[in-house]
């Protein structure tokens, strides 16, 4: 079960670190939140690992927190960050139709 535990926390711990380096690198404002959103994962999955290690559900409650706050993160930045703004690519949304689909 250590060697276990030392093998998903190195792997966590790597992970960790790359999500912050693309957090710090992303181009745009999703991929910063999408690399925020598994920065969360990465933590959740952390404490997970930490609880079955020393076998305890103290973290519980934690890991209930974090989940939601991730996904209602998530949700929010994927609700306002859209832009209602016709795209020019588009040629039916230029001239403001919708296309009758």
């Amino acid at each position: 079960m250590t060697v276990v535990a030392w093998v998903a926390g190195g792997m966590l711990g790597l992970a960790a670190i790359l999500t912050v380096v693309r957090a710090a690198l992303g181009p745009s404002m999703p991929n910063r939140a999408v690399a925020i959103d598994v920065l969360v994962a990465v933590l959740v999955g952390g404490l997970g690992v930490e609880a079955a290690y020393n076998r305890h559900t103290d973290t519980l409650p934690i890991l209930v927190v974090l989940s939601l706050v991730g996904m209602v993160g998530s949700v929010s930045i994927a609700r306002f960050a859209t832009s209602d703004e016709p795209d020019e690519s588009d040629p039916e949304r230029i001239d403001g139709t919708e296309g009758s689909r």
